[in-house]
């Protein structure tokens, strides 16, 4: 089974930074796509980063762009979101996401694998 872990949330205050990691565990089966997806208690999941694995294009949510980078590291599978000036509103629980088919950018249902989250909780 295909299982990925994240690590890297914690607290921080407003303007700071993180680095989330997403490590691959189990086969690693035509992961086509990877993205990270935020839920705050109370809202509805929503798609952050994106990237294409084959080509390396990337693609972010409109309030994030400037702030968040996701990037890959292919020697070990593993995808990283750092993120930059963070604000209050960034809190969240962050989850790494994985796609073997389909378009990457519109964080669809294509994205089947999952991590089990991480908090991110920016104070001001």
């Amino acid at each position: 089974q295909v299982q990925l872990v994240e690590s890297g949330g914690g607290s921080v205050q407003a303007g700071g930074s993180l680095r989330l990691s997403c490590a691959p565990s189990g086969y690693t089966y035509r992961r086509n796509c990877m993205a990270w997806f935020r839920q705050a208690p109370g809202k509805e999941r929503e798609g952050v980063a994106a990237i294409n694995t084959a080509g390396g294009n990337t693609y972010y949510a409109d309030s994030v762009k400037g702030r968040f980078t996701i990037s890959q590291d292919n020697a070990n599978n593993t995808v990283y979101l750092q993120m930059n000036s963070l604000k209050p509103e960034d809190t969240a629980k962050y989850y790494c996401a994985a796609a073997s088919i389909g378009w990457c950018f519109s964080f669809g249902s294509n994205y089947n694998y999952w991590g089990q989250g991480t908090q991110v909780t920016v104070s001001s």
